[in-house]
């Protein structure tokens, strides 16, 4: 028998990536992106990942402490995510507007993990919507210096073991992994299931759980860490379009002109 699984969430709070893209400016001397009226949101994949932690927990029973690294958090977004049934939420906040990379999230987020200890499973979403860079969970692995299970779709616990269902190329693979021999790290896709909706009774009784607050500076015990990754270069693509009129006297006529124009251009 086993008492439940303690599990840690990582969410990140990113713009909705369902915003209009005429809302996005790319601002080349600064060397990002910028965004105005898009209301921020957990980025879908951490969404699958709290959805994944929340069906073992109500199976199995255990803890689903939420955790997530900013700035400038918003209250309705992360009292939402609080609500669907986690039980505690922990915000590492960081200083100033400079976003930190993989690296440097990977970094803080192992340290916060560490600081908070008693952990059988970190889940993280396969990559934040903001980035899609894929690397915070397989960073947090490592240096935690645990496993990680890549993609996870489904999650149980039977005969002693943590048996995980994730995506491979052409398929899927069903690992397991004894219950003595955890902690994991699990990076989670969205077939593992849309985040159940949390009713306004909960939403209310969130706001009664536990919540902290620490500084990043002090999770990494000196200034938190710098970013290796250095952006150069930043730039829209140029659209150019034009118009191009196939001539013909006839349907058939135009039909055969637009077909050779087409094998000139290298689209047939």
């Amino acid at each position: 028998m086993h008492n439940g699984l303690n599990m840690i969430v990582c969410v990140k709070q990113v713009p909705d990536p369902e915003g209009p893209p005429t809302s996005y400016r790319v601002d080349e001397e600064a060397r990002t992106v910028t965004f105005q009226g898009i209301p921020p949101v957990v980025s879908p994949f951490d969404e699958n990942a709290l959805e994944l932690a929340l069906g073992l927990a109500g199976v199995h029973g255990g803890t689903v402490t939420l955790m997530s690294l900013g700035s400038r958090f918003s209250p309705a977004v992360m009292l939402k995510a609080l609500a669907t049934g986690a039980d505690d939420l922990v915000l590492v906040e960081m200083n100033g507007d400079t976003a930190p990379d993989s690296f440097a999230t990977a970094r803080l987020l192992a340290a916060a993990i560490s600081r908070r200890g008693g952990f059988d499973l970190v889940l993280a979403g396969i990559q934040a919507s903001d980035t899609n860079a894929g690397q915070v969970g397989p960073g947090i692995a490592e240096l935690l210096g645990i496993p990680v299970i890549p993609r996870a779709c489904h999650a149980d616990v039977t005969d002693g073991r943590l048996v995980v269902k994730h995506a491979v190329p052409g398929g899927h693979e069903t690992v397991g992994v004894p219950l003595r021999e955890l902690p994991v790290v699990l990076t989670v896709g969205f077939e593992a299931g849309e985040l159940r909706y949390p009713h306004l009774a909960a939403i209310k009784a969130a706001k009664e759980k536990p919540q902290a607050r620490w500084d990043a500076s002090d999770v990494a015990g000196m200034s938190p860490p710098g970013n290796l990754l250095e952006i150069v270069g930043l730039r829209a693509p140029k659209r150019e379009r034009r118009c191009l009129l196939i001539e013909g006297d006839t349907p058939e006529e135009q039909g055969e002109s637009l077909a050779v124009r087409l094998r000139e251009d290298g689209v047939l």
